[in-house]
């Protein structure tokens, strides 16, 4: 047995002797622990506090919910089927949509929305007990909303909206071009962050038509921003974030959440872009539609100059996709070597239709570790953008690796026909795969900065997910450590 499957058997024997949740068959050892036991759990007291944080931004008038949950009133009738939908774990159809697995890798992540174990039992709880209103003193202070486009990022710096296009009723899916959009900079500016959102007047959730309660539109945009209207950019220029005259940004996909660029390594946008896209994908929602994107920039302060590049490697395969149809658990595999010391920013699968689940893997010599792994669903793209003190850290020469999981059967409601055998394309009903996920590269002194920085954060500990050096630097710093000590006794 190879080392990679030693480890994973391992993994595998711990996992069933815990009762870790692997494919859905066990219940969580931690589900269990932490299940109330209380038949005192309210709305007013446990619930209400659970639904203004993780559920209220889209459940809400005027949000992208199909049904408000703000008050008692809204949400009774509703227990049953919360209780279902927050208890189904990492898959498709989970609410709220963040589908990241809670027993393997990093598990800290920026505007991470999901219930705790401890969270969903109690919701399971409360509505297998009637789902009792409580005590009106123990109600939260309703939660105030800006309005209905409330930004994650907080209140944009920049705001630019393509113009509005039409979609009919019942008019084909499309592929093709925006019109350009002038971005309004007197000046070169560094971003932050980013978000983008659809505004449409779709006010019907429409049955049958479920991607994100068939509000939307824009499937997605993939687009760049660059100085002039010059359409005959090279595609190869768009590997760089600080060209003259062209940036790539991350792409926007139907019910995706905003991007964050490392502080040290802001993205250009330059005085005099245009926003650009020869690929815009447009779907029918049942009804007419008139629509255009939003697009919020948070811009870093005037004179930031950022410390590191853009990372510039692709992880993924577009091109030899083989899926079989009527079968599901079907893997895919895509490796990358890192050429330069690297940050991970994100982690962002993006597959099509038969897609369930990526996972991310670091191989670096024999030591092998899984950094995330995450379900997913074509209807609602999430990107997982690692908190800033987890950020994995890996050297030169380490191996990153992605497999993806395909469900091309009955069991999957995305696949429109699954008795078919697809390939690759850029049609849902065709296949990608590929991490979009945001990375940079560092200088070996910025590395090694980074990790001395992690091994302060993290006293006494010698293995770091996500930063295999990171052991050799603390006990580096041990020695020199009990070297100093030692000298300064004699």
């Amino acid at each position: 047995m190879n080392v990679r499957a030693t480890v994973r058997w391992s993994l595998a024997i711990g996992a069933v002797a815990t009762g870790v949740l692997v494919s859905g068959s066990l219940m969580p050892s931690a589900l269990r622990a932490q299940s109330p036991t209380a038949t005192d759990i309210t709305y007013t007291k446990d619930i209400a506090p659970v639904l203004q944080r993780s559920c209220e931004n889209c459940h809400r008038s005027g949000g992208g919910g199909p049904m408000p949950l703000t008050s008692y009133e809204e949400v009774r009738p509703w227990a049953r089927a919360i209780k279902t939908r927050t208890g189904i774990g990492p898959h498709a159809g989970v609410m709220p949509p963040w589908y990241l697995e809670k027993n393997i890798g990093i598990q800290k992540y920026k505007d991470d929305p999901s219930l705790s174990a401890a969270e969903v039992a109690k919701v399971a709880k409360w509505a297998d007990s009637g789902a009792p209103r409580g005590n009106p003193a123990d109600m939260p202070p309703a939660r105030q909303w800006a309005d209905a486009n409330t930004w994650r990022i907080g209140t944009p710096d920049l705001i630019v909206k393509t113009k509005n296009i039409v979609v009919k009723a019942n008019s084909p899916d499309w592929w093709g071009e925006i019109e350009p959009v002038a971005i309004p900079l007197e000046e070169d500016r560094y971003v932050m962050a980013v978000e983008i959102k659809e505004v449409n007047d779709a006010t019907v959730h429409n049955g049958g038509r479920d991607t994100v309660g068939g509000l939307f539109v824009w499937h997605h945009l993939i687009y760049r921003t660059q100085v002039g209207l010059d359409m005959s950019v090279e595609t190869a220029e768009l590997d760089s974030s600080t060209g003259d005259n062209v940036v790539s940004w991350p792409v926007h996909e139907v019910g995706r959440n905003a991007d964050y660029f490392d502080p040290k390594a802001a993205r250009l946008l330059k005085k005099g872009s245009y926003i650009v896209s020869d690929s815009l994908h447009t779907h029918s929602s049942g009804k007419d539609v008139t629509s255009h994107l939003e697009f919020g920039y948070k811009l870093a302060p005037k004179g930031y100059k950022p410390l590191y590049k853009r990372a510039t490697y692709s992880l993924g395969n577009g091109v030899d996709i083989d899926i079989a149809g009527m079968e599901k658990n079907q893997q895919l595999h895509a490796y990358a070597v890192l050429n330069e010391p690297t940050k991970i920013i994100s982690f962002e699968p993006h597959l099509h239709a038969p897609g369930t689940r990526m996972c991310l893997e670091a191989i670096w010599g024999y030591n092998i570790q899984t950094l995330s792994c995450v379900g997913y669903d074509h209807n609602w793209v999430r990107g997982y953008s690692f908190a800033d003190d987890v950020a994995p850290l890996l050297p030169k020469g380490t191996i990153l690796h992605i497999t993806g999981y395909m469900d091309n059967t009955t069991g999957n409601k995305n696949v429109a026909d699954p008795r078919n055998w697809s390939g690759s394309g850029n049609r849902s009903i065709t296949n990608m795969f590929i991490d979009l996920g945001n990375r940079v590269f560092m200088t070996d002194e910025q590395f090694q900065e980074e990790m001395r920085a992690r091994v302060a954060q993290n006293p006494g500990k010698d293995i770091m997910l996500g930063c295999p050096l990171c052991g050799v630097v603390a006990q580096q710093q041990k020695t020199a450590t009990q070297t100093q000590n030692q000298q300064q006794q004699q």
